[in-house]
C-alpha cells in the first residue's frame, strides 16, 4: 500500500478485514463452512478463477471487467452465502500477471462480501431454496435470485468506485449511464441463473457447458473495446491530418472536443451522445484539409473569394467524414458549428432552436479554446477575459444556455490551458494572422473589385 492516500489504505483495510471476519465467522462461530457441499464448491471457484484470470481491459485505466461474478451468483444459489463468499475470495489467486497482492486481496475482499450479501438476501430474506435445485421447482429460484443479483451488482459498483476515488480516480467512476451500466451487468449476472439451472440437470458439468456463452460474452466485451480503439485511431489520424496544416492549432482539436464534452455532460446528455458529441469536437474541423493552405496562413486581411473558401469548410468537412457511419449526430456539429443565434453564421444563416444542439456546444467550446490559446498575432487571453466574451456574445453569436453551462463546468472542474506555443520551425514560420474561430478578432475581408 506504500504510496496510497491515507483514506485509500484505511479504506482497503477495513474492506479486507470486514471479508475475512465473514469469513472467520462462519467458519468458528456459526460452523457453516463445515456443512457446505466442497465438491461443488471447488468446481464453481474453478470456473470463477478461470474467468477471472482472462479479464477484458476497458478504457478505463488499470481496469478491466470479467463475467467471474456469474460464478459468485451461481454459488449463492448452490452453496449458500459462506459458499458464495469463498468462491468470492479465490480472485486473490487470479493468475492475471502483473497484479499487486493489495489489488488481489482488495478484488477477493469485495467478491466475497458481495457473494455474502447477495446469498443472505437469496437464502433468508427472499426464502430461496438452501438445497441443489431440481427442474421441477425451478420457478422458485427466480424471484430469489433476481434479489440477490440486484444487490450483488450495484454493491460490486460501489465498492469498486470508492476505491477509485480513494486513490485519486474518480474521474473513471461512470456515473454518466449509470443506470444502462448496471442494467448490462445484470443481464450478465444471469449466467449464475444458467449455471444454477444446468446443475439441476447434468450436475458439475454445468461449470463445463456454461464456459461457453460466458467466454461469448467475453468476447463481447473485448470486440466493443477493440471497435471503440478502431474509431478512437480514425479520428485521431483525420485531426493529426488538419492540425499540420497550422502549426498554432495543434491540440486545437482534443481540447474543443475536451470542452464540448463538459458541456454536453454539464447539460445531461447521455453516454452515447457525449462519445458522438466528443467526436465531433474532435473533427469540428476537418474540412480545413479541402481549404488551400496559403488561404489559412495568409498573412493580412482575404479577399472575398478566400473568405468563401474559408465559409466553406463545414461543408468540405461534412463531405471528408460521410462515409463514417459511427459519428452519427456528430454529422450536425461538423457541418453547422460557424452558425450564430442571430442567423448571421455560415454555411446555411440558421438562427436559434434552427441550429442543431451538437453544434451550438461546438461553437462555445471552438471559440473559448481559440480564445484561450497562443496564435502567432497575439497571446493566449486568461480564462476570465474568455469567460467574459462568452457571456458578452451570448445570445447573439452563442446559445446562453451552451454558455451558462460551460462556464458552470469549468467553475467546477476547471481547465487547463494549453502550453506556451515556442517560437515555430523554419518551415511553420508563416502563419496566419487573424483566426476564424476567435470573436474577438473577426478576419478582415476586402472587395477586389
Amino acid at each position: 500500500m506504500r504510496g496510497l492516500p491515507w483514506f485509500a489504505k484505511i479504506y482497503l483495510t477495513l474492506v479486507i478485514g470486514v471479508a475475512f471476519a465473514l469469513l472467520g465467522h462462519s467458519a468458528v462461530v456459526s460452523g457453516r463452512l463445515e456443512q457446505l457441499d466442497w465438491s461443488t464448491l471447488l468446481v464453481l471457484a474453478l470456473l470463477f478463477l478461470v474467468c477471472e484470470s482472462v479479464p477484458t481491459l476497458l478504457n478505463v485505466r488499470q481496469a478491466a471487467v470479467s463475467v467471474s461474478f456469474s460464478a459468485v451468483l451461481a454459488a449463492v444459489v448452490l452453496v449458500g452465502p459462506e459458499g458464495a463468499a469463498l468462491v468470492g475470495i479465490t480472485a486473490v489467486f487470479s493468475v492475471r500477471p502483473g497484479l499487486p497482492l493489495v489489488k488481489r486481496l482488495f478484488n477477493g475482499a469485495q467478491f466475497a462480501i458481495c457473494g455474502y450479501a447477495a446469498g443472505w438476501v437469496y437464502q433468508r430474506l427472499l426464502g430461496g431454496p438452501s438445497v441443489t435445485p431440481v427442474i421441477a421447482g425451478f420457478d422458485d429460484l427466480i424471484v430469489p435470485f433476481a434479489g440477490a443479483a440486484a444487490v450483488f451488482v450495484p454493491l460490486n459498483f460501489v465498492l469498486i468506485a470508492l476505491v477509485l476515488v480513494a486513490t485519486g480516480q474518480a474521474d473513471q467512476v461512470p456515473l454518466r449511464g449509470l443506470a444502462q451500466f448496471l442494467v448490462s451487468y445484470m443481464g450478465y449476472a444471469t449466467f449464475g441463473l444458467l449455471i444454477a439451472g444446468l446443475w439441476a440437470t447434468v450436475n458439475s458439468i454445468a461449470a463445463v457447458l456454461v464456459l461457453l456463452p460466458l467466454f461469448v460474452a467475453r468476447w463481447a466485451f473485448g470486440q466493443y473495446l477493440a471497435q471503440q480503439r478502431s474509431y478512437d485511431a480514425t479520428i485521431a489520424a483525420l485531426c493529426q491530418a488538419v492540425e499540420t496544416k497550422d502549426y498554432y492549432t495543434r491540440g486545437h482539436c482534443t481540447r474543443v472536443s475536451l470542452a464540448s464534452g463538459m458541456i454536453a455532460q454539464e447539460i445531461g446528455m447521455g453516454p452515447e451522445r457525449l462519445r458522438a458529441i466528443r467526436y465531433a469536437g474532435m473533427l469540428h474541423d476537418v474540412g480545413k484539409l479541402g481549404v488551400p493552405t496559403k488561404v489559412l496562413q495568409k498573412d493580412g486581411p482575404l479577399t472575398e473569394e478566400e473568405y468563401a473558401a474559408i465559409q466553406l469548410h463545414p461543408m468540405r468537412g461534412l463531405e471528408i467524414v460521410r462515409g463514417i457511419d459511427f459519428l452519427d449526430e456528430a454529422f450536425a456539429g461538423i457541418m453547422h458549428h460557424h452558425e450564430r443565434q442571430d442567423g448571421k453564421g455560415y454555411p446555411m444563416g440558421l438562427a436559434g432552436d434552427e441550429v442543431p444542439e451538437f453544434a451550438r456546444i461546438i461553437a462555445v467550446a471552438d471559440a473559448f479554446d481559440s480564445m484561450t490559446s497562443d496564435r502567432s498575432y497575439r497571446n493566449a487571453r486568461p480564462v476570465e477575459v474568455a469567460m467574459a466574451e462568452l457571456r458578452k456574445n451570448a445570445g447573439t453569436q452563442f446559445d446562453p444556455v451552451m454558455v451558462t453551462a460551460f462556464i458552470k463546468a469549468v467553475g467546477r472542474d476547471g481547465w487547463e490551458p494549453p502550453r506556451k506555443v515556442v517560437t515555430p520551425p523554419a518551415d511553420a514560420a508563416e502563419t496566419a494572422t487573424k483566426d476564424h474561430d476567435d470573436p474577438t478578432m473577426p478576419i478582415q475581408v476586402v472587395s477586389e473589385r
